[in-house]
């Protein structure tokens, strides 16, 4: 992909989005009141419009509630710092993506007055604006990651194959709480696949995420180096980099999808980044050598800029094991152990028989808010890439956090597959939903198979659930909606089937 710096003097909204008109290329794959999980599908632009389109409200939600509350005054500013040649630089590819998703917002009949594809573009680099001014935010961010595998898991369920667990640690900010999404990405383009990330709504970079190949990639902050970025040195946001590294088939072209990918991503960056970051990264056993396997990288906007470890470097964590929290460890040799880093190092024996029940466990006692008394962890994730299995516990609207939450589970076998109803007509889709927009009164088509033991469910955009109808016919007609955004979703025998977004006028 080409990389640009925004100029917008020479892009122009108006005319792109007329162009840019089109079929939402995506649908919800899941729902309910803490997570949506969406896929989208086709070009980069394509992709960007379907996640406006299907996420309008929560986008919407997200930057009037969070980001602009956060950025106070300062947006204006973070703003002009990015529609500035030579500060920023962001891939042509992800401002046309960011371009169409406003333009999806804006088709799905949302509202958002006075905010343009720039103010997306902040949301999605906000902590390398931060650090690009004298006006710090107060965000409070950390997060940790755990990996494991070979020598670690053997003797375990696992047998050997990788593992990574994380917290991701925030500020418990009601927005972000209820509007946490997985988004799946089915690329078109020739060197990209199939991946997705974890995070919330309007994000198109990546802060969590995973590919196909089983290549994992996690964000925290670097929080005991205090340099600030500076202008005119063209930084690449730190999210931006992390999804290249994921998103490509290959990145550095030797023909593998490995963790040497995450590592030349983000040797890319010959500045190092606008502020200090943590990225930990994991593939699949069969990668090979442990350091094609797992590493965790130190990154800072003063030399040096790059610092990376693997399992044999001496942090004092034993066997086929990293561990990541946010202090440096490797930088400058630094060895500096927080808390946590302690508590995990001196609650793991010697590294062995550590299975993804046991990965989990020294994560939620030794790593979690929950384990030291904290707050604000919003999201507790676990990976296998061997088995495809991806778990997810949520801090949730009640105040409950991530964890204290029983985990979702996915089976990244089915996030990652595309359903072949994008390639049939209408009428034989499993649920067809017409008109959309509609004005009151929608038909409901359900496809043959699924007359019995189904049901319909209408949710309000924010998850509040509506209607339960059962499905007695192939055609259901739902009356009287009020004007808003609704989710319309076909539930057979217990397990959501299909599920697509009505606007009523």
């Amino acid at each position: 992909m080409k990389k640009l710096l925004i100029l917008l003097a020479f892009i122009s909204t108006t005319n792109f989005s007329t162009i840019n008109a089109q079929e939402v290329n995506g649908s919800i794959y899941f729902e309910n009141s803490d997570l949506t999980v969406v896929k989208v599908h086709g070009t980069h632009q394509e992709r960007g419009y379907a996640v406006g389109y299907l996420l309008a409200e929560k986008i919407k939600d997200m930057y009037e509630n969070y980001l602009m509350p956060a950025f106070g005054s300062y947006l204006s500013t973070a703003k002009l710092i990015l529609s500035t040649n030579n500060h920023i630089a962001i891939d042509s590819a992800y401002i046309y993506e960011a371009m169409s998703m406003m333009q999806g917002i804006t088709d799905a009949g949302v509202s958002m007055t006075g905010v343009d594809y720039v103010d997306l573009l902040v949301a999605n680099c906000f902590l390398d604006l931060e650090n690009l001014s004298a006006k710090k935010l107060g965000l409070s961010n950390g997060c940790s990651s755990l990996m494991t595998w070979g020598d670690a898991t053997l003797g375990t369920p696992e047998e050997g194959k990788t593992i990574i667990s994380r917290h991701m640690d925030w500020s418990d900010d009601a927005a972000i709480i209820r509007n946490q999404v997985i988004v799946v990405h089915f690329p078109t383009e020739a060197d990209e696949q199939p991946w997705l990330l974890i995070g919330f709504a309007g994000q198109i970079s990546v802060l969590s995420g995973l590919n196909n190949s089983g290549l994992t990639i996690m964000q925290h902050m670097l929080a005991d180096n205090y340099a600030s970025g500076q202008l005119l040195k063209g930084y690449e946001p730190i999210w931006f980099t992390l999804r290249k590294a994921i998103e490509k088939k290959d990145f550095n072209n030797d023909d593998v999808n490995d963790v040497q990918d995450v590592k030349d991503a983000v040797l890319s960056n010959l500045n190092g980044y606008a502020d200090s970051y943590i990225v930990t990264a994991l593939a699949p056993a069969t990668s090979g050598h442990d350091t094609l396997i797992a590493a965790v990288a130190e990154l800072t906007p003063d030399a040096p800029y790059f610092s990376l470890r693997n399992n044999k470097y001496p942090d004092s964590i034993p066997g086929d094991n990293l561990y990541a929290a946010n202090w440096a460890i490797s930088r400058n040799n630094a060895m500096h152990f927080c808390m946590r880093y302690d508590a995990v190092r001196n609650n793991m024996g010697d590294g062995t028989g550590i299975g993804a029940v046991e990965n989990w466990r020294i994560m939620k006692e030794y790593s979690s808010s929950c384990g030291f008394g904290g707050t604000g962890n919003i999201q507790f994730m676990q990976y296998v890439p061997e088995d495809k299995i991806l778990r997810l516990a949520l801090h949730n609207s009640e105040g409950t956090q991530a964890c204290e939450n029983d985990s979702l589970v996915f089976n990244t076998n089915d996030l990652f597959t595309l359903s072949t109803n994008v390639s049939e007509k209408q009428n034989e889709k499993a649920l067809y939903i017409h008109p959309n927009p509609a004005t009151g009164k929608v038909f409901v088509y359900i496809s043959n198979q699924y007359i019995n033991s189904s049901r319909i469910t209408i949710h309000s955009i924010k998850g509040e659930k509506f209607n339960e109808i059962p499905v007695t016919s192939p055609k259901t007609d739902i009356n009287n909606l009020k004007p808003g955004i609704y989710t319309i979703s076909l539930i057979h025998k217990g397990d959501l089937i299909a599920g697509e977004k009505i606007i009523v006028k």
